[in-house]
């Protein structure tokens, strides 16, 4: 006789699929996020007098194979597998040409780009939709789950990478007894850690990614990004402490009495010592718009946002060092995140795009150097984006230099293949002990089984999902921002 739980989990297996996580991601990134890394790098300047090229909408058919006789027809997984194909969509991109200023609609070019790999059983799969009968009748296994890719034959899933929650404010105790408040500020494509640091005498520090050394002085920064005096004291003024603190940074910085622009002049100075002083004002700007919290934006508009942001971060770490709040656990799955297929995905097609969009530039520029007209159809090679994704895939070898995110799918048995779609990896090196990252937290219950994970070296480092977890795969930031203010929250 059944009891409730076979009954729970057979009801909740026969409505779910176990590999839906992956599919989800894979098929957002798809159908939203791929337009958006093309709407950030639409615009094409060369070094060409009066000429450009705009980039708009990218579209992607279904899985297809060119024969030897230049004909394009569909193409199964099966077949995939069994002639070593990769299993890819064509992708074509729309390309308006740009002269003079003047966009020239009337020649815009649908132009081939690629092939970006698709998951099996998602949207784009041919395989979507079909029943029992037909995926027989096309030589797929009904029970398959799908969730992985085909590439040159070779079955391979995409691992789910764990990390630390981006653009969330971290703040923790060190050894020195100084603490520290950090966030992953993440942009499209971007990544860069702001940390603020408060000693054990009540001195903060700002480091970034381009700071110099040891970081600078919380106050010269919020100077620089245009915060005055009076209006630092005023965001304190509520915590008596933070107060405190934030007065000994006054009379202890070289910035107390400075402008905004000599501000600017002393990071500069910092970063480029010995430059002239146009090339480190240059410098200063260009740290503090593209380099620091871009998450918040990268244009001159957005300096006030950032430096209300660094308070609030300096405030956080005050509350921790005084006792007033507790230190965060980074070991907490509330302040972690997993990327599954979409954004991982999602990371390589924009490291693609970007050798896409130079080598069209390099293109243009060498043709007219040799005096050649100008021909879309001829600029544009569809082998750039389609070689650096396959050597990814293929390989295993991601971005930022992380290795094994994509393998060799485990076919040992049916319940190996659910299980190796659904593993989850940590960053953290397999030599190193990080006893408290390997043990069970308790914040894992009902999102990463307590029990399955290797001996050895990879124990609490490889993990997999519960077997009934779900993952959510994003929302528009924008338009939570919507919401938000519809709620009457407001902005600090």
């Amino acid at each position: 006789m059944m009891n409730y739980t076979d009954l729970l989990l057979d009801s909740y297996l026969s409505s779910n699929s176990i590999v839906q996580h992956q599919i989800d991601s894979y098929n957002r990134f798809v159908e939203i996020e791929m337009q958006k890394i093309v709407d950030m790098n639409s615009l094409i300047e060369p070094n060409v007098e009066g000429f450009g090229l705009k980039l708009g909408r990218i579209r992607l058919e279904k899985p297809s194979v060119i024969e030897a006789d230049s004909s394009r027809r569909v193409l199964m997984p099966n077949e995939a597998r069994l002639r070593n194909l990769t299993y890819a969509a064509p992708m074509f991109l729309e390309v308006t040409p740009i002269i003079r200023g003047i966009e020239k609609k009337t020649d815009t070019t649908e132009v081939f780009v690629g092939e970006m790999p698709v998951m099996v059983g998602s949207n784009l799969c041919h395989t979507k939709g079909m029943t029992k009968t037909q995926l027989v009748e096309f030589g797929e296994d009904p029970e398959d789950p799908g969730g992985y890719f085909i590439i040159k034959g070779t079955e391979r899933v995409l691992i789910g990478l764990e990390d630390l929650a981006p653009n969330r404010v971290i703040a923790t105790k060190e050894k020195d007894g100084s603490v520290t408040a950090k966030v992953f500020s993440t942009a499209p494509g971007f990544r860069a850690r702001t940390v603020v640091t408060r000693n054990i005498h009540g001195v903060y520090t700002v480091e970034f990614p381009t700071s110099k050394k040891g970081g600078f002085d919380l106050f010269l920064v919020l100077r620089a990004l245009g915060l005055t005096p009076e209006k630092i004291m005023e965001q304190a003024n509520d915590l008596l402490v933070f107060k405190n603190d934030m007065l000994l940074n006054k009379e202890l910085s070289v910035a107390k009495d400075m402008s905004t622009t000599d501000a600017l002049y002393e990071i500069g100075a910092g970063s480029a010592p010995g430059q002239v002083k146009e090339y480190q004002l240059k410098r200063a700007t260009t740290q503090l718009d593209t380099y620091l919290l871009p998450h918040l934006g990268v244009s001159e508009s957005d300096r006030l946002t950032k430096a209300t942001y660094l308070v609030q971060m300096a405030r956080k770490a005050c509350k921790v060092a005084n006792r007033l709040a507790r230190e965060d656990d980074k070991d907490n799955y509330a302040n972690r995140r997993i990327k599954f297929a979409g954004q991982l995905m999602e990371e390589l097609f924009i490291y693609a795009f970007k050798f896409f969009t130079k080598d069209i530039k390099y293109q243009v520029e060498r043709s007219s150097a040799r005096g050649r007209k100008l021909n879309v159809g001829n600029i544009i090679s569809s082998d750039t984006l389609t070689e650096k994704i396959s050597y990814a895939m293929g390989t295993g070898t991601w971005t930022a230099g992380q290795t094994g995110v994509s393998q060799v799918l485990d076919r040992t048995n049916i319940i190996s293949t659910y299980s190796h779609i659904r593993r989850v990896k940590s960053p953290l090196a397999k030599k190193h002990p990080h006893f408290a990252a390997r043990e069970v937290h308790g914040s894992q219950w009902g999102k990463i089984c307590v029990s399955e994970t290797p001996e050895g070296q990879e124990a609490g480092l490889t993990k997999y999902l519960a077997l009934m977890a779900k993952v959510t795969g994003g929302a528009d930031e924008q338009m939570i921002k919507e919401q938000l203010k519809q709620f009457g929250i407001e902005k600090i």
